[in-house]
């Protein structure tokens, strides 16, 4: 019986210590579909067309290597108040080890961070992260398998989305 009790408890204790309380980028994205103010995509795979038949076959490869792509904004105007509290969660969910800085940029006003999951030649996860104090703070996951960054920086040249199936007019008002 005593054997039976400890490895319950090892098993319990176990449990707790594998228990993350830290918010992940997943759970930030689906609490933020709940939340006021926000707005929030999910793009279809089929919505993602290359803008000619003459594509390059790496870039249609790279197209059939993305699993899912979504879109988390806050727009500054009328969420003053929410816009630092929800940069500086993003923040602290991407300052931790498990993503990697790919690159850096100002754009207009707008702070870009692209981080990735995986490894540098196999990237799983591509997350980009933007914010200007006038536009608002938004958030953008590429999932995908084996994914490659230069072939993914070609493919986004390459690519058009479906606008009819798609309503990606009220993001413009963020960014």
């Amino acid at each position: 019986m005593k054997k039976i009790t400890t490895v319950l408890a090892l098993f319990v204790l176990t449990l707790f210590a594998s228990c993350n309380s830290e918010e992940s980028l997943q759970q930030y994205m689906v609490a933020s579909q709940e939340k006021d103010g926000f707005m929030t995509i999910d793009i279809p795979i089929n919505f993602i067309k290359p803008k000619s038949l003459d594509v390059p076959a790496d870039v249609q490869e790279t197209i059939k290597s993305i699993k899912k792509v979504n879109l988390v904004a806050l727009p500054y105007q009328g969420n003053e108040e929410a816009y630092t509290v929800e940069k500086d969660k993003l923040n602290k969910i991407l300052k931790t080890d498990k993503y990697k800085s790919l690159m850096r940029m100002n754009a207009q006003g707008i702070k870009m961070n692209i981080y990735y999951t995986g490894s540098a030649d196999a990237i799983d996860e591509v997350i980009a992260f933007g914010y200007a104090k006038d536009k608002g703070v938004g958030v953008a996951r590429i999932l995908g398998e084996n994914m490659d960054p230069s072939k993914i920086i070609t493919m986004m040249n390459n690519i058009t989305l479906d606008g009819d199936q798609l309503n990606l007019r009220k993001f413009n008002l963020a960014f």
